[in-house]
């Protein structure tokens, strides 16, 4: 389907496009706020043996920083509570956890940009997780900053209404506001 936009001339990103009944969750999203390093990382279910990921980050040192998904949303501690790299029985290695999202190159201005699949990565598994943002290349130090990985409504999926305060309805979407593309 984004091919098929692309191909009008535009640009096109498509996150969560799963069907409810098909996936037991089809997107998530760990947002960080910040005081320094702010960033959205986005989960995309496209099929049951593969996710797409999509991150920006902003604030963070120029370099190479390695990034993961953890075992905990526990943030009490910041990225120091979070666990190790998550790696349920049997999905990936010691050598490469599943939830090991390799190396982020940031740029001189402190931004970093990731698209991306993982292959048999569940994003169901992953809601109450986090996404560590570790200093360097390595993932043993305890991480620079952390964001919870929480439910997000795919493309589709978040219907919504337009309410006069007396609770009378003046809108509400339903599948019939969701064209075909004609491409």
């Amino acid at each position: 389907m984004t091919e098929a936009l692309e191909q009008t001339g535009r640009n096109a990103r498509l996150i969560g496009q799963g069907i409810p009944e098909d996936f037991l969750v089809s997107a998530a999203v760990a947002e960080f706020k910040g005081p320094d390093i702010f960033g959205v990382v986005r989960f995309a279910q496209v099929n049951m043996e593969l996710a797409r990921i999509e991150a920006s980050f902003s604030g963070v040192s120029p370099g190479k920083h390695g990034w993961s998904i953890n075992e905990f949303g526990d943030l009490t501690k910041g990225a120091a509570s979070t666990g190790k790299v998550f790696n349920p029985t049997n999905q990936g290695t010691e050598q490469e956890p599943l939830g090991d999202l390799g190396t982020l190159d940031v740029d001189e201005k402190g931004d970093a940009f990731f698209s991306g699949t993982k292959r048999k990565l569940r994003v169901a598994d992953l809601i109450g997780r986090s996404v560590v943002l570790f200093g360097t290349e390595d993932k043993s130090d305890e991480g620079l900053t952390a964001a919870v990985i929480a439910r997000s409504a795919g493309v589709g999926e978040n219907y919504k209404k337009i309410c006069t305060c007396d609770g009378t309805i003046i809108w509400e979407s339903s599948n019939n506001d969701f064209v075909a593309s004609k491409v």
